[in-house]
């Protein structure tokens, strides 16, 4: 039996939470990245079911859901952003089986650094103020890290919002096109 509606409908449904996907990223300024480039899906259909799968990078999923501080109490009295980011979130920073090291995040928050150009600067009231302090980008990515190691992560739910959305319109959809395939099926049998 072959559910080509169905069919039809699961791939609509696909396609429109990575569209989706993908511009929820681009408007948080992710567009073109690793994670972007990744946000696929595939559809299997076997004899009695099918298999939608939703494919991104592994940390796409912290993105999405945000990852809590590991102490939010431990960051630095100069940050602007206070306080713990993501406060339901089912991961935490410093648990879990997705673990790396924190020297490794350091380098990758100097690389993110080094390519916005984020640099250490005198504050105001200060001799020079606003021009670039000393201290280069490994610095730069230890303090990045640091912080967001202890404060945590907020949530984009770049995925989640799309998939929801496309979710709350699919059971009629589904439903609907579903009895159209078993009608066509009985009338085809009925021709033949």
């Amino acid at each position: 039996m072959t559910n080509n509606e169905l069919n039809k409908t699961l791939k609509a449904f696909g396609k429109y939470v990575v569209d989706q996907s993908k511009a929820e990223l681009e408007k948080d300024g992710k567009g073109g990245g690793e994670l972007y480039n990744s946000v696929s899906y595939n559809l299997i259909q076997e004899a009695n079911a099918f298999l939608l799968e939703f494919l991104m990078e592994d940390y796409g999923i912290f993105q999405d859901k945000g990852v809590k501080g590991a102490d939010p109490e431990n960051i630095s009295p100069n940050t602007k952003i206070r306080g713990q980011q993501a406060p339901n979130s089912p991961y935490r920073f410093g648990s879990g089986s997705k673990r790396g090291t924190f020297k490794t995040f350091a380098a990758k928050m100097a690389e993110f650094a080094k390519n916005k150009n984020i640099r250490f600067r005198i504050p105001k009231g200060q001799k020079g103020a606003g021009q670039f302090k000393t201290g280069n980008y490994k610095s730069m990515g230890y303090v990045i890290a640091k912080n967001i190691y202890n404060r945590g992560l907020k949530p984009s739910y770049f995925f989640t919002k799309p998939f929801e959305q496309a979710f709350a319109n699919l059971p009629d959809d589904l439903l609907n096109q579903f009895a159209i395939d078993v009608e066509n099926q009985l009338t085809l049998g009925i021709k033949k």
